[in-house]
């Protein structure tokens, strides 16, 4: 994800990614906590492993060719993300040692809908919130009485789950009426909290990448030896064509996000203004692209694609809720024509 330096760490990563996710799609927070991923961020000295969203962003796409069902985006990504993005206190470096040991469960509520008086007291509401319920503490981005973006952590806010149609995610309404709240934390920069909501929509857009590709290999394989008037179906140009078109998306969607990723690691304030851009072209083709890409897999699939058995449905059930989490396509493409 960033260098060529790295990729040695990386496919060790990727392996034992590999390693945990084969003993079943749920893996609960202890588990994410045992394999050091929930502390990937967390500098070494609060009990983390001091690494970068790009190693981050290579789990989320583990999570998503295996579709796992996990609190990692929400608990680990979104939380760790605000976290580090904030100015030191002991507020936050309790939090950040309690995710990274496994012993506190917090979730980030990124809309921007919530307003803080200036006598502490939190309103607002958020929809599809990831691994809000059941979380140990919520970190809530709000507005101030100032204007400016704080961030809130409680644990006194109502958190109603939200049935959808992909089960592999779990998430919840939050709302706050004007309760109080402790002491707001400051983002330790002005485009903190932007930068927080470019990682959570460049995590999804890992995630599905992700799932395009194991839907792509699972595609080619079954082509492989499915056979239709005594010969493999791979071998018949229409399915030929249409496993290179999903080949094509792949590895357009693997080259966006690898850049967006490079950029939002970079912390220069020229990689900043780039990200904005990088992250809207990941995010916008990689979620649509993945979407494509299952239905086709579905397709390819046969009579076989459509049934519970097979597993496909639950690829494009993920697919179709990550191309809106946190931005539709047409989101992002406007905020690329409003930049261009």
């Amino acid at each position: 994800m960033r260098t060529t330096d790295f990729a040695e760490l990386h496919d060790q990563l990727r392996a034992v990614a590999a390693d945990v996710l084969a003993r079943g799609r749920v893996v609960d927070w202890s588990g994410l906590a045992g394999a050091g991923w929930a502390g990937l961020e967390v500098a070494d000295g609060l009990g983390g492993a001091g690494a970068t969203f790009a190693e981050t962003a290579l789990i989320c796409e583990e999570l998503g060719r295996a579709a796992a069902a996990t609190h990692y985006l929400g608990s680990a990504v979104l939380a760790v993300g605000v976290l580090n993005t904030l100015q030191d206190s002991a507020v936050r470096n309790d939090l950040l040692s309690g995710i990274a040991a496994g012993w506190v469960r917090v979730a980030a509520v990124l809309d921007p809908g919530f307003t803080v008086s200036a006598d502490r007291r939190l309103a607002g509401h958020a929809a599809f919130v990831p691994d809000a319920d059941g979380a140990d503490r919520l970190l809530v981005l709000a507005t101030d009485h100032t204007g400016a973006e704080v961030a809130v952590a409680t644990d006194g806010l109502i958190v109603t789950p939200q049935p959808v149609l992909d089960e592999t995610r779990a998430v919840a309404t939050v709302a706050a009426d004007g309760i109080e709240v402790p002491e707001p934390l400051r983002f330790a920069e002005d485009r903190g909290a932007h930068r927080v909501r470019d990682r959570a929509a460049l995590a999804v857009a890992c995630d599905s990448l992700g799932l395009a590709e194991a839907m792509l290999a699972a595609t080619v394989s079954y082509a492989q030896t499915r056979e239709q008037f005594g010969r493999p179906i791979g071998s018949f140009q229409a399915v030929k064509h249409a496993c290179a078109d999903m080949q094509v998306k792949a590895s357009v969607a693997r080259a966006l996000v690898r850049e967006a990723v490079a950029a939002l690691v970079h912390d220069d304030a020229e990689a900043d203004a780039d990200a904005d851009a990088a992250v809207a072209m990941a995010k916008s083709y990689t979620c649509g692209a993945a979407v494509e890409v299952a239905g086709k897999a579905m397709q390819l699939h046969g009579g076989i694609g459509y049934t519970w058995e097979s597993g496909i449905h639950v690829y494009l059930k993920r697919a179709v809720f990550n191309r809106s989490l946190f931005g539709s396509p047409a989101a992002h493409r406007q905020r690329l024509a409003q930049r261009y």
